[in-house]
């Protein structure tokens, strides 16, 4: 046998980590070159990976698995042919037979079930569900147990067909290598139900002699509360009385007197407790696990909080000349261009030009070095039903405003299809969020790491200002503008953001470049 190990390959340099989202080949089927096996869920795009070589794909991770770069996610047995691709499971047959034989000469053969390898990062799992009853049969890959890890739940195939034997509880926290059960290949795996039969039809007293026979907890109860077992129908093993039989039995008891007693007076008081009830409503959760997105996002923010000093500067713009420059060309805009002007397009080319003037808002901290750039990609944050994403728009001081509003059309039509490639996401020295579509007034945005500033939009809003000595109604937006105070002054941010209200409260100085 020739196995060949797949792994994780090198995605991109911010990307250590990946989720095996969907096997596309099932475990044990044939593979051809070069076919897609399985799709990878990173923080930014969906990946599929292509076999290296032909033969049978043998699984090593489990969908919803967290594997690292060059972690192995499946063997290839290149020793297989096509022509044999087919009989897996027919080969699997001829085991059940083989394993009756030992039986017969009354060897018995032990297989320990453990905890397997999950990821690097998973040192403990919770044994959350048994899927096979204890001292049942099972066959070679079926599914026994659940495990449940911080990071996915799992299922817990066979390695062999024979009888099982649980050794841990459901709840037990286990950690990677424990013991959780056995499986008997030999004399004693013989078909439970084929063995029980025989021993009750020899022996059926002692089957009469367990029915209505109370386990110790429930005989306490029904000494307690004077039952027998001539009036409770155990629903335990062989017509046992369990424990909540009893307890059955003693409500049942409970509420006779209640019943024959109706007609006395003190009956209608019980109808007080009703006003209890007072939720109103349903108070159910549910639990859903966050999609890898939204883990990295969190993760990245958290970075971005306790990793740079971030301060925030505030300003208002006038927005009276842009909306005037949008109504009057708009239409000569959009029959020209197919696309309209809209507020992106003159933000992001004001940030653009106020950026080369001060190369210190455009920068980054790279270890004990500060990065300048001679250009601005210009990220753009769009909203995703799993997340935000910020894709950058590429030297935004050297396109056109049609140019800026048709790759901002462009990158956002992706994001929200899913088809961002992770080219598109990659870059980005500067970042702009507009909170105001969805009505924001104001807020803080957060740094979008490695970069040192980020600008925020918000609503626009009619509002009375002082004007040249008179009030008058204005179109006004607050903006404001975090910053890492590591790389960027405070006397830096105001300026920059002073200088981007000039140049909207003016368009005319951003069309002419002044």
């Amino acid at each position: 046998m020739s196995l060949i190990e797949l792994k994780v390959p090198t995605i991109g340099e911010s990307i250590t980590e990946v989720t095996l989202s969907q096997w596309l080949v099932g475990n044990g089927e044939y593979v051809k070159l070069d076919q897609a096996i399985c799709e990878f869920e990173s923080d930014k795009a969906t990946l599929e990976l292509p076999a290296e070589v032909e033969g049978k794909l043998i699984w090593v991770a489990a969908e919803g698995d967290d594997l690292e770069i060059g972690a192995v996610v499946a063997k290839v047995d290149t020793s297989v042919t096509a022509g044999n691709d087919a009989p897996p499971a027919p080969v699997a047959a001829p085991a059940q037979p083989v394993s009756t034989a030992p039986a017969a000469t009354g060897a018995v053969k032990v297989i320990e079930m453990k905890v397997p390898t999950i990821g690097e990062s998973i040192t403990e799992v919770t044994l959350s569900q048994w899927l096979v009853e204890d001292g049942a049969m099972v066959k070679l890959d079926e599914s026994i147990c659940e495990f449940e890890s911080d990071k996915a739940t799992l299922e817990f195939p066979a390695e062999g067909t024979g009888k099982l034997i649980h050794v841990a509880k459901e709840g037990d926290d286990l950690t990677i290598g424990a013991l959780v059960a056995k499986i008997e290949i030999g004399a004693s795996a013989t078909i439970k139900s084929a063995a029980v039969a025989p021993e009750a039809a020899a022996t059926p007293s002692a089957t009469a002699t367990v029915a209505g026979h109370p386990s110790p907890a429930a005989a306490k109860i029904m000494r307690e509360n004077g039952l027998t077992a001539n009036n409770i129908s155990g629903t335990g093993r062989d017509g046992r009385i369990t424990k909540d039989d009893a307890v059955k039995a003693v409500a049942n008891k409970a509420t006779v007197p209640a019943v024959v007693a109706a007609p006395a007076p003190k009956v209608a008081a019980p109808a007080k407790p009703a006003p209890v009830s007072n939720t109103g409503g349903s108070r159910g959760t549910s639990r859903k696990k966050m999609s890898r997105m939204r883990r990295t996002i969190a993760k990245n923010l958290l970075a971005a909080k306790h990793e740079s000093a971030m301060l925030t500067t505030f300003n208002e713009v006038d927005l009276t000349n842009i909306m005037a420059l949008r109504k009057k060309y708009q239409e000569q805009f959009v029959a020209k261009y197919g696309v309209k002007l809209g507020f992106m397009s003159l933000f992001s080319k004001a940030c653009a030009k106020v950026l080369l003037e001060m190369p210190d808002v455009n920068a980054m901290i790279d270890g004990d070095h500060v990065v300048y750039h001679d250009y601005a990609d210009i990220s753009i944050a769009i909203s995703t039903p799993t997340g935000l994403v910020v894709p950058p728009v590429h030297n935004v001081e050297s396109l056109k405003f049609h140019e800026v509003e048709l790759k901002i059309k462009e990158l956002a039509g992706k994001a929200r299809s899913g088809k961002l490639t992770l080219d598109e996401m990659r870059g980005g020295t500067f970042t702009i969020t507009n909170g105001g579509v969805f009505g924001s007034m104001m807020s803080t945005p957060i740094l979008n790491k490695p970069q040192s500033a980020v600008l925020g939009m918000h609503t626009i809003q009619q509002r009375p200002m002082a004007v040249n000595g008179e009030v008058k109604i204005r179109p006004m937006m607050y903006l404001a503008l975090s910053y890492d105070h590591r790389v960027i002054d405070g006397s830096t941010s105001v300026t920059f953001l002073v200088k981007v209200k000039n140049l909207l409260e003016d368009p005319t100085t951003l069309l002419l470049d002044l």
